[in-house]
């Protein structure tokens, strides 16, 4: 009897495994979808062919093309912003360390996730969807300035740091990463030898830590 009742439960669960794998695929197939069409060109019936689903199924996730991008956002970069403020709370240590921490994690997606083509893409057709751009500075940009900005201030007030303009000292913490990033999906096809990002964090932190101590 029991060996009957899990075999009849063995589809089922089968069915519940494929479906909460569902999202993921879709949002893999998206972004390959958005990296050689961008975000204009891309359309669902793209996406789902390249998920092997129909489009209707596309639609039980995500309600329309701006979701499924802004899901791809918030699931990358702004998850790895979510993991640097959860680290800082309640954080004893200096605000060398933070930065340290914060810019690591920053390189460490740029060097490894395919999903560091989407700044590139809002940089890109920001002009014809100024709604993206506006969803980017929000979640994305503001979210990362205020942290380092945090950093910073604490770093001043710890006299770790010198008295800087923050305003301006932390875009210059974010500016290599996101050049970086520029780098990676724009130009790296063309470098004869692959380029060392973790070395581009590390040689940028000892050249801001040079900068801002007293």
């Amino acid at each position: 009897m029991a060996d009957s009742l899990e075999k009849l439960a063995t589809p089922s669960s089968r069915w519940n495994r494929r479906k909460q794998a569902r999202p993921p695929e879709i949002l893999e197939a998206a972004l390959k979808v958005f990296a050689e069409k961008g975000y204009a060109g891309a359309r669902m019936e793209d996406i789902a062919q390249r998920a092997g689903v129909t489009k209707g199924t596309i639609y039980l996730y995500f309600e329309s093309k701006e979701a499924v991008f802004k899901t791809l956002v918030r699931d990358t970069i702004g998850a790895t912003l979510a993991t640097v403020s959860d680290g800082a709370r309640g954080f004893q240590g200096s605000a060398r360390e933070l930065i340290r921490f914060a810019l690591t994690a920053m390189g460490n997606l740029l060097a490894t996730s395919d999903r560091v083509v989407l700044p590139k893409i809002i940089i890109a057709e920001s002009g014809n969807f100024p709604e993206l751009a506006r969803f980017y500075r929000d979640e994305i940009i503001e979210r990362g300035l205020g942290l380092m900005s945090g950093f910073i201030e604490r770093g001043i007030a710890q006299g770790e740091f010198r008295r800087v303009p923050v305003e301006h000292a932390v875009r210059l913490c974010i500016a290599p990463v996101l050049l970086g990033a520029i780098w990676r999906v724009t130009f790296a096809r063309f470098d004869e030898t692959p380029y060392d990002y973790q070395g581009l964090i590390d040689t940028h932190l000892d050249v801001l830590f040079r900068g801002l101590s007293p």
